[in-house]
């Protein structure tokens, strides 16, 4: 059974719910700091726990969302300076960044796993056009230049996301104002990351595919797959 995402009910219990819940309930009249932030992570968590049941497969924007709810809250809860909340913000979309290039320097690049699939490909078919032709090399190196471009974009969100996160929260940590902004955080940060990334996932995968028409000579038709 292939597992089909719903952005929808994604961007509902990962993103809007837990920020609503920190925005407007988690203050001293409402749920209370500690119960506003165990509420948050509830969302993404019983979602992630759903499609793990269902799929026996991890929602990796769930645990980004649980992550991310989880070390904001905690920031607060603690009453940290609010620049440990901006390095937090920047280290999601860091860390990830450095994944995807570390994965090209060891020579088995993220993308390729990304798109280069038996799902997305037939496989079979590509490279034995590429090796029929003598032109495995040349992908190979140009699925690496795809690897760096797809690692720029996550550095891009990083950068974004600490001068998002220095603007929007000003307020000290522990206070109602702080809470609010933890939330209109959260509804902006994920934005900043996926938007940016689906960008250039569709010009990283134009890429791709001009590296596969060069190298192979093959029509579109011939490489996707295209039943449903």
């Amino acid at each position: 059974m292939q597992k089909q995402n719903n952005p929808l009910l994604e961007l509902i219990f990962n993103i809007i719910v837990p920020s609503v819940i920190l925005m407007k309930f988690s203050g001293p009249e409402d749920l209370g700091a500690v119960n506003g932030l165990i509420l948050a992570l509830a969302f993404p968590l019983s979602y992630g726990a759903y499609e793990l049941a269902k799929y026996k497969k991890f929602n990796f924007i769930s645990i980004l969302g649980f992550v991310s709810v989880l070390l904001t809250g905690g920031i607060g809860l603690l009453e940290l300076d609010n620049q440990w909340l901006a390095i937090k913000e920047a280290a999601i979309p860091g860390i990830i960044a450095l994944i995807i290039a570390i994965s090209g320097v060891l020579g088995k690049p993220l993308v390729a796993k990304l798109l280069v699939n038996d799902t997305v490909m037939k496989t079979d078919v590509l490279y034995q056009a590429l090796k029929d032709n003598g032109t495995e090399d040349a992908f190979k190196k140009a699925l690496v230049k795809a690897n760096y471009l797809l690692a720029s974009t996550f550095c891009f969100s990083s950068v974004v996301n600490y001068f998002l996160a220095k603007f929007i929260v000003t307020s000290p940590a522990g206070s109602t104002e702080f809470n609010e902004q933890l939330g209109e955080l959260t509804l902006w940060s994920y934005p900043m990351i996926v938007l940016p990334s689906m960008i250039m996932m569709f010009a990283v995968m134009y890429f791709i595919w001009k590296s596969i028409k060069r190298n192979t000579g093959l029509n579109l038709d011939q490489v996707f797959n295209t039943e449903g």
